[in-house]
């Protein structure tokens, strides 16, 4: 679907659904607000779906991996040929995240929007862009056509998925490089000090972490994106990945499927779809909060709180996959409890305490 075309379509989640779930909440035979952000997360399930009874049986990954051309700059630990190899390995089962998707039941898939590599795997979805980016340090790291038919490729995917019945996705990424774009994204948007933004990745000694902050400061002194433009933004100094799950952000908004926030990657394609259309933000679910330095921040932007906090800062979906099955849990509770009426037992009452 067109970017523009979905953007005029996304409405607010229901505000209504979310009443009569909070009020089910309350009617269970537990204490009030005894299972804290299980109980919002649920509720705002229901104010997603616009009914109050939901499910979260059909759940799905999906991972967009990509290379970025920034990686030239010694950013990184790896070459960008971790890239190809990680994403075929997904297919094979032997990634961090697919050995969690197992075990949780959930369908994982890899998508290739823009690896720089002819990766000749079936089990891989090819929505090829571009053969990765440019090196934003030299130039944009993407034209504007080129973010926008990111964007779209992760709105189909939601699309396509809804058709089939899943009901819950959960966001992932792979590509080498990408805590580099991630870092000048944010610090564009939010404001920040690129030292704030910027974390080891996937392990950089200080003459790397050097290199990497160096190359996202002279990144957006080479392309001055705008701030208050995302697509501005992430054109410049962004990534393929990034613009994909953008996508799947916006699609989760369009087809009022729900969509697991992974970590500060996740999050940051989270930030650029809400400051597109804020209305997308109602269909975000944050599931940890990442080790990387602008971790905390970034969800404070989206006005989330991440409900595990494990120190966890793989990728791939890893954190939103191990919140998964807590929420699966919490849902259960929501379904399956008895009232105090069916106990025959007075109701826990709202009490407001005097001092």
């Amino acid at each position: 679907m067109d970017l523009f075309e979905a953007l005029e379509k996304i409405q607010p989640a229901s505000q209504a659904s979310y009443a009569a779930a909070s009020r089910h909440w309350n009617s269970l035979g537990k204490p009030l607000y005894s299972l804290g952000l299980l109980e919002e997360a649920v509720c705002r399930i229901a104010a997603m779906r616009g009914t109050v009874k939901v499910t979260l049986d059909k759940p799905g990954l999906i991972v967009m991996c990509a290379d970025n051309g920034v990686v030239a700059e010694g950013v990184s630990q790896v070459g960008q040929e971790a890239t190809a190899a990680v994403t075929c390995n997904f297919t094979h089962g032997g990634t961090s995240v697919a050995i969690m998707c197992k075990r949780a039941g959930v369908q994982l898939f890899p998508v290739d929007i823009g690896v720089n590599a002819d990766l000749q795997n079936p089990g891989v979805i090819d929505r090829k862009v571009a053969w990765g980016t440019k090196n934003m340090v030299n130039e944009p790291a993407m034209t504007p056509a080129e973010v926008k038919k990111a964007i779209e490729v992760g709105i189909d995917m939601v699309g396509e998925l809804a058709a089939e019945g899943f009901d819950v996705l959960a966001t992932g990424e792979m590509g080498i490089g990408n805590t580099t774009t991630t870092s000048a994204v944010l610090s564009v948007l939010l404001n920040q000090p690129v030292e704030r933004m910027t974390g080891k990745g996937s392990g950089l000694t200080r003459a790397g972490m050097e290199r990497k902050r160096n190359a996202i400061t002279k990144a957006i002194e080479v392309n001055k994106p705008d701030p208050n433009d995302p697509l501005d933004v992430l054109a410049k100094v962004g990534g393929l990945d990034i613009a994909g799950l953008v996508g799947v952000f916006l699609g989760g908004a369009l087809y009022r499927v729900p969509v697991l926030i992974d970590g500060v990657i996740s999050a940051t394609a989270a930030l650029l779809a809400k400051r597109l259309c804020p209305a997308a933000g109602d269909y975000m679910l944050p599931s940890h909060c990442s080790k990387e330095p602008a971790g905390q921040l970034v969800l404070e932007a989206l006005d989330l709180r991440a409900p595990l906090q494990a120190d966890m800062c793989l990728g791939e979906g890893t954190g939103a996959i191990a919140y998964l099955p807590v929420l699966q849990m919490g849902l259960a509770v929501y379904d399956e409890m008895g009232t105090y009426d069916d106990a025959n037992l007075a109701d826990y009452t709202e009490l407001e305490e005097k001092l």
